[in-house]
């Protein structure tokens, strides 16, 4: 495997390893020793909306995978392979070459599908699992989703207004990442410019507000980076992920925590509250932001996953 360079803000290292399909991907892992961790992360999403993974002294051994052709990783030749079950073998993959036996697995947004996929077909593998921002299938909710419309609506018109979302995807991710791509940078340079000048940034700001915009920014810019074309292919082909039923979802015994957004409006928080009902050892927990949980409450999610890693029997290095 060759070391590839990493992105920035990203901490840790990158390197290049083989899918179980030959696929060359790219793995972050932040190097560290620790409770083993993987991330899960939603599509075109990195390692940088994950701040308190970073570091030689975070208590975690973190890795995690960039998916089928974004973040340097390769498209596979059957270009077909890029739904949820590619994904959950892509995850076991990347614990191999992490060398972990178990870990605590962490999902995201679409990253949940695939974690809760990849803890079916190996679950002596997945020691937890903590849920965020998304459910066991692939598809969201892009329509209204607040009593007394969500029950109104069908899940197969959720599933056609999820394709629309992805084919717009094509047209308008390119332009709002240009901005997106753009304005963050003026922020950054500003706090650059305080450091310089020899002024404390983290002084001027003792609550810490900055440092999630910080975060937001650096995610921002990588999101920007990716095929449009391709990353609505990838959209589209999670969207066809069925959830597993009730009893396969009972059958997880590991323990679970899942987190709602009291605003996601792509994963409400029923949405969330179904899927914890559905898991036999489970912490549900809700927090008073959006779908972009991780970029909002680090914090607290640190604390989740602390506490998760204790009732997996891994403990807190």
């Amino acid at each position: 495997m060759s070391a590839a360079e990493g992105d920035e803000g990203d901490g840790g290292f990158v390197e290049d390893m083989p899918a179980a399909d030959g696929t060359r991907l790219r793995r972050w892992d932040n190097g560290a020793a620790g409770v083993p961790v993987v991330l899960s992360n939603g599509l075109g999403a990195s390692a940088a909306a994950w701040p308190f993974l970073h570091g030689e002294h975070c208590g975690y051994h973190a890795t995690t995978w960039y998916h089928r052709g974004l973040g340097g990783s390769a498209r596979p030749d059957d270009e077909s392979r890029i739904g949820v079950g590619a994904h959950a073998d892509d995850l076991i993959a990347t614990m191999d070459a992490a060398s972990m036996e178990r870990a605590v697995v962490v999902g995201w947004s679409v990253g949940v599908a695939v974690a809760i996929e990849a803890a079916r077909r190996a679950p002596e593998r997945v020691a937890g699992l903590l849920a965020l921002g998304g459910v066991a299938t692939g598809v969201f909710r892009v329509l209204p989703a607040f009593p007394p419309l969500a029950d109104q609506v069908p899940e197969g018109v959720h599933r056609r207004a999820a394709r629309i979302g992805g084919w717009l995807l094509r047209v308008v991710g390119p332009p709002v990442a240009g901005v997106i791509h753009m304005l963050p940078r003026s922020m950054d340079a500003s706090r650059d410019a305080l450091e310089r000048a020899g002024m404390d940034a983290a002084a001027l700001d003792p609550t810490g507000a900055t440092a999630p915009m910080v975060t937001l920014a650096e995610v921002a810019r990588q999101f920007a980076r990716h095929d449009w074309t391709w990353f609505s292919r990838m959209v589209l082909a999670a969207a066809e992920h069925d959830a597993p039923d009730d009893d396969a979802l009972a059958a997880l015994r590991m323990p679970a925590t899942v987190v709602a957004g009291d605003y996601d409006t792509l994963a409400p928080p029923a949405d969330m509250a179904a899927l914890a009902a559905a898991l036999p050892d489970v912490r549900l927990v809700r927090l008073p932001g959006s779908h972009f949980l991780p970029l909002q409450f680090p914090d607290a999610l640190a604390g989740e996953l602390a506490a998760l890693a204790q009732r997996a029997g891994l403990g807190q290095a």
